[in-house]
């Protein structure tokens, strides 16, 4: 059987619930002379699988941003798919190793802890800034 585009799998029933915990590497394109160049090709994301019980490693395309979500932040996969690449072995064998890749990670809705962001109502600023813009003499 030849999978040429990878197991297309479902988020929920395969993963559960998934949790952030860190960027685990990047990969880099090579040179022609088979050196490492400085630009990124893929980055792999560690994250922590409730249904499979142990974490889980997910490659995604160096031209989605980085993701610096906080630890524990609940995230779900964009198009999962799950692919191998195999290496022959001694003795006309051959070993498959499994991985998966994503188009993007984000930040489930609802049970995510977004980056920090200050907040903000139409029209009138939030305390901290008022503060800032009162006049030293001028106490409310």
């Amino acid at each position: 059987m030849r999978l040429p585009n990878g197991i297309h799998i479902e988020n929920e029933a395969t993963f559960g619930e998934l949790r952030f915990s860190a960027l685990r590497r990047e990969v880099y394109e090579r040179n022609e002379d088979g050196t490492a160049s400085t630009e990124v090709k893929e980055r792999s994301y560690d994250l922590k699988c409730k249904a499979q019980g142990c974490m889980i490693t997910v490659g995604v395309p160096a031209s989605v941003p980085l993701h610096e979500y906080e630890y524990n932040a609940l995230v779900e996969l964009v198009n999962p798919v799950v692919d191998t690449v195999a290496s022959a072995t001694f003795g006309n064998n051959a070993e498959a190793d499994w991985y998966i890749k994503a188009d993007d990670i984000v930040l489930k809705r609802g049970g995510g802890n977004p980056p920090q962001q200050q907040d903000k109502q139409p029209g009138k600023p939030n305390d901290q800034q008022h503060q800032q813009n009162q006049p030293h003499g001028d106490k409310k």
